[in-house]
C-alpha cells in the first residue's frame, strides 16, 4: 500500500505502508485537516511520531517544515517501512528512530522535550496512561495530538489543557497545550 505526503517540500511523493492491519494510516483528509491546524506551530519544531508505524505524521512534518522528528515504533515491520521511508524522502539528518515501546521511550528519556508530539496509538489498545505520560515531554506551550476512534473528548491531565476536538467519522484528534 502506499501513501502521499500531502504538502510542503515533499508534497505528492508516495511512502510505503504495511498491507493489512499491522498499522492503521492516517486518513490523508484527517492529515491533511490536522496539518492545516497546527501548520503555525510546525517551522523548526521538534517533534515527536509516537506508535509511528509508517511514520506519516512525522514525515509529513518534516515536509511542511519541521526541524527534527524523533520515530518511536516497536513493531520489527513497521519500523522496517518507517526507515525505508525515511530514507527514500533523504530525512535520515533530520530524524531518530527508536524500535522500542513507548512507554519504555518515555521511561529513559525524561529529559528530551518536544514542541509536538503525535500520538496515534493502536485503535484496539489506545493505551492512555502511556499516552499521557507523553505529556511530560513537552516543552512549555507544547502541542500534543492524539488520534483516536470515536467521537468525544478524552479526559484532561494536570497542566496540560484541551484546547480543540476534532471528529471525522470513524476518527477523532484531541488537542493538548502544556500551559
Amino acid at each position: 500500500m502506499k501513501l502521499n505526503i500531502i504538502s510542503g517540500k515533499f508534497g505528492g511523493r508516495l511512502i510505503n505502508a504495511p498491507d493489512g492491519k499491522l498499522t492503521h494510516p492516517m486518513s490523508s483528509r484527517v492529515r491533511g485537516s490536522l496539518f492545516n491546524i497546527i501548520s503555525d506551530n510546525l517551522i523548526g519544531a521538534d517533534v515527536m511520531d509516537a506508535f509511528a508505524g509508517t511514520g506519516s505524521l512525522g514525515l509529513e512534518a518534516l515536509s511542511r517544515g519541521a526541524n527534527h522528528v524523533t520515530f518511536i515504533e516497536r513493531d520489527r515491520i513497521a519500523n522496517k517501512i518507517l526507515v525505508e521511508n525515511i530514507t527514500t524522502l533523504g530525512v535520515n539528518n533530520f530524524s531518530t528512530v527508536f524500535q522500542i515501546g513507548v512507554r519504555t521511550y518515555i521511561d529513559q528519556n525524561q529529559d528530551k522535550s518536544y514542541d509536538i508530539i503525535f500520538a496515534d496509538p493502536p485503535y484496539n489498545d489506545l493505551q492512555l496512561s502511556t499516552v499521557f505520560g507523553l505529556m511530560g515531554l513537552l516543552k512549555p506551550n507544547g502541542l500534543m495530538v492524539l488520534s483516536y476512534p470515536g467521537r468525544g473528548e478524552l479526559p484532561s491531565v494536570q497542566g496540560v489543557v484541551v484546547v480543540d476536538n476534532r471528529s471525522y467519522g470513524t476518527a477523532a484528534l484531541t488537542f493538548y497545550r502544556n500551559k
